[in-house]
């Protein structure tokens, strides 16, 4: 089912005897013990879960959660690191996440096809800290990104992916719905009257 080379490792099952493991070859392997590798595998968790946990209530939106919920939210979160340039989500694509930024600037882009040049270039909305978060929109609304997001610096996000987002942050969804209002001044001020709406068609 699973093969693997020099320096590779195999998974291990909390079911004893979940798989049969055959050599192929002459090989020497390092093991753990069940013991230390669960040891090894909460002293991982705890540090994760402290980092952010210090992080999440720096953030005023994830006030409304309780101290046990930021905690289910910190074991959820993933670490996704950015270079310059990366596009981290792209207009026009269906929502599979949510992201905080840990780390760096992002900036946010919108394609161009509502001004008298109807350009169809991406242009900058807004750019995003430390702290701020995207991507809640298409999640809440279930429908495709309003909007690109690049990454102006070298940047870490903390990434929930959409199931954990919909169990995770109910206290939080009437405060992320109200951004939409936000979103729609920013794109009027650019374009005229123009709706998150439009930017999906």
């Amino acid at each position: 089912v699973v093969s693997t080379q020099s320096t590779g490792s195999s998974g291990i099952n909390a079911e004893y005897g979940a798989a049969t493991i055959v050599a192929t070859e002459e090989c020497i392997l390092w093991a753990l013990d069940r013991t230390t590798f669960r040891q090894l595998v909460l002293v991982t968790t705890m540090k994760k879960r402290e980092m952010y946990e210090k992080f999440l209530n720096d953030i005023p939106m994830l006030q409304e959660l309780e101290s046990y919920e930021r905690m289910n939210l910190s074991d959820a979160l993933v670490t996704t690191k950015y270079k310059s340039g990366d596009a981290i989500i792209k207009q026009g694509e269906e929502a599979e996440a949510f992201f905080i930024i840990e780390k760096g600037t992002c900036v946010v882009k919108v394609k161009d096809t509502f001004s008298s040049q109807h350009t169809n270039e991406e242009v900058e909305v807004s750019q995003l800290n430390s702290g701020e978060y995207f991507g809640e929109l298409a999640l809440l609304q279930q429908k495709p990104r309003a909007a690109s997001v690049y990454a102006l610096t070298d940047v870490d996000c903390a990434v929930l992916d959409i199931k954990a987002f919909e169990r995770l942050l109910g206290p939080c969804l009437d405060i992320m719905s109200r951004n939409v209002a936000n979103y729609e001044k920013q794109l009027t001020d650019l374009f005229g009257e123009v709706s998150l709406e439009d930017l999906r068609r």
